[in-house]
């Protein structure tokens, strides 16, 4: 009956100690963000045909495993010009956010036609909720 306990307290040490060591062995996780800036809408006809499509481009980064973080016109500088409006959609890597922007080739010319805007992709390293450097 004893030997019992004793192999039962040594199994749940070591499960513990195995779930302690390998939180610390996690490895960063990275996300790749497609991001756009308006800067400026220059033909505002064209803009409002651009609001009433846009919501295909979330149906779409949902197709493509993407999450909108934001898309907003409620931007406050710091310092410089604040963009008319951003919108920041999340990846698991950099083939599905290209894949997204490659395929919403319609929306992109639209609003290259309707704003001055720019888009690109930046990666982000982080390490349970904390950002890692370089990773």
């Amino acid at each position: 009956m004893k030997i019992r306990y004793a192999v039962t307290f040594s199994i749940a040490i070591g499960l513990g100690l195995g779930v302690i060591a390998t939180r610390g062995l996690a490895a960063p996780t990275r996300t790749f963000n497609v991001v756009i800036e308006v800067d400026e809408i220059t033909d505002a006809d064209q803009f409002e045909a651009l609001k009433k499509i846009a919501s295909r481009g979330v149906v779409d980064a949902k197709f493509a495993d993407g999450r909108y973080l934001a898309h907003t016109s409620n931007v406050t500088a710091l310092d410089g010009t604040a963009p008319k409006e951003i919108a920041i959609i999340a990846f698991d890597n950099e083939a599905k956010a290209k894949a997204f922007y490659d395929g919403s080739k319609e929306i992109t010319a639209l609003r290259m036609k309707a704003t001055k805007s720019r888009s690109f992709i930046v990666e982000i390293c982080s390490e349970r909720g904390k950002l890692v450097p370089n990773c």
